[in-house]
């Protein structure tokens, strides 16, 4: 089954005649993913790799049914973006678009969750997908093995490396997420792991946090109380120099958490055994599943 997407989702692609939206367009396709429409005001009636153009969401749900958009719209107009798809009543909000102001994106989150149904995954996030079936966003697809393993992670480029090692070692995965780095996201850890524990295709969980912020300890409070399922984590930017300002705009440190070390410690007093290098994975999943099933 995976989570949040799967075969028989219907994706449109906001932002589809730019640069960066054709191109991931033509990924998706090629992955198999059922890319049904797109949208850039104004271009309505054109065509990307065989993909209807329209000027509004609205028109594009009407015509094509689509659940789940994928934005590629720049950041002045992005926050709009992501409201005109809700409006249009997608179920399914993936924003790649990094560089949103904050303060745009506490009153896109905060609208969302008060007057919609929908969800939404990041900003600036590379999307997700669930192996062999659909990939939203920009995850090289190449990399993915069905099977069991489910994988929620701050960090884009890290989980690539992750995937890779697990496939490598012949370990499948269900669905991956990347939830995005930024301070303020729409969809956070404890939103992806309840559906994982809740997924019957879903065996073992991989969560790669990263410094800054207080979310992977929030994490490790909702696995110690509610997951049933082995959770594995991972947390980068344990070799940061104190004080020194790093790339995310989430990796920020204050009142005592959202160290790498106050992370570690949630987590593994949580029974979350923590790898080192992302090397480190597969074996410590591989020995909690074993666990789990005796």
């Amino acid at each position: 089954m995976a989570i949040l997407v799967d075969a028989n989702s219907k994706v449109l692609v906001q932002g589809i005649t730019g640069r960066e939206g054709e191109f991931h367009t033509r990924q998706m396709l090629e992955y198999g993913t059922k890319v049904v429409a797109g949208v850039t005001p104004g271009k309505g009636g054109q065509e990307v790799a065989g993909v209807p153009v329209f000027d509004t969401v609205k028109q594009a749900v009407r015509e094509t049914g689509a659940n789940v958009s994928c934005i590629f719209v720049p950041a002045p107009f992005a926050p709009d973006a992501i409201l005109e798809a809700a409006d249009a009543g997608i179920e399914l909000i993936v924003c790649i678009t990094e560089g949103i102001p904050v303060q745009d994106t506490v009153r896109v989150v905060n609208y969302l969750k008060r007057c919609t149904q929908s969800r939404l995954i990041g900003p600036n996030c590379p999307g997700l997908t669930t192996a062999k079936e659909c990939k939203v966003g920009i995850m090289p697809g190449m990399l993915f093995r069905k099977g069991s393993i489910g994988l929620v992670s701050r960090s884009g480029t890290l989980t690539y490396e992750i995937v890779y090692e697990l496939t490598q070692a012949g370990l499948g995965q269900s669905t991956c997420v990347g939830i995005g780095g930024d301070p303020i996201i729409g969809t956070t850890f404890i939103d992806v792991l309840p559906l994982f524990e809740a997924d019957p295709q879903t065996e073992a969980v991989v969560l790669v946090g990263e410094i800054g912020g207080s979310d992977e300890e929030i994490a490790a409070e909702y696995i110690k109380n509610h997951m049933t399922k082995p959770v594995v984590g991972f947390i980068s930017g344990r070799t940061a120099p104190p004080g020194k300002r790093m790339g995310h705009a989430g990796a920020i440190i204050s009142g005592g958490k959202g160290s790498p070390q106050s992370k570690v410690k949630a987590l593994t007093e949580a029974g979350v055994p923590i790898a080192d290098t992302p090397s480190d994975i597969p074996a410590l999943v591989k020995q909690a599943l074993e666990n789990w099933r005796r």
